[in-house]
């Protein structure tokens, strides 16, 4: 299934309780990343959910944009963004046809997004990213590692594939193990994720 041919199922998720990766705040890593002053510039929150990314970028300075294939998601974003009088914008949109935006960006924000993709659909997913990034731009990306067991929730992601996935027309300038939050339910409170840094050349 590509994230366009569920984008019914996407929607659904936001019809009752929130699912697993809202939890009403950023992740912790992503919250490190603005403290380093790392979220700047013309900002784009790829997959933003309920916004929470894009409006943290937005209070430490950025031109923030986020997009979600989810209008209940976006709905949902915007009504946070007003209530806390921050200057943010949010958009129904395609992850795989980000050129379609005709906008482009310092900055790129991966919060979840990477690790629903298949292969053929990863491979659209990082060229859609490429078209939009500004060389030297940086995708701060963070993805289920498989160092989690099991085998609920997304796929888990290698780092063979994740430096196999940016290996042309990028460079991977940090890539550090670090955790992602999820709500209860699963019987623990976060998952061991990747956090990649990569560059567009």
């Amino acid at each position: 299934m590509t994230i366009a041919e569920g984008s019914n199922g996407w929607d659904d998720a936001y019809g009752g309780p929130p699912p697993p990766w809202d939890i009403g705040r950023p992740q912790g890593a992503v919250a490190r990343l603005a403290d380093a002053g790392a979220l700047t510039g013309d900002l784009l929150d790829v997959g933003c959910g309920t916004g929470e990314h894009t409006i943290l970028a937005a209070r430490h300075g950025a031109r923030a944009l986020g997009v979600d294939l989810s209008p209940r998601a976006v709905a949902t974003a915007r009504a946070k963004a007003a209530e806390r009088g921050v200057e943010a914008r949010f958009r129904v949109h395609d992850a795989l046809a980000l050129d379609r935006l005709d906008e482009t960006f310092d900055t790129v924000i991966d919060s979840g997004l990477f690790h629903v993709f298949d292969d053929p659909d990863r491979a659209r997913y990082v060229a859609s990213l490429h078209s939009i990034l500004h060389a030297g731009g940086h995708l701060h990306l963070l993805c289920f590692s498989d160092d989690e067991p099991g085998d609920w929730g997304p796929r888990r992601v290698s780092e063979h594939e994740l430096r196999d996935a940016f290996a042309s027309g990028w460079r991977i300038e940090g890539l550090t193990r670090v955790s992602f939050s999820i709500n209860p339910g699963r019987g623990t409170p976060s998952v061991v994720a990747w956090l990649a840094d990569a560059v567009r050349d």
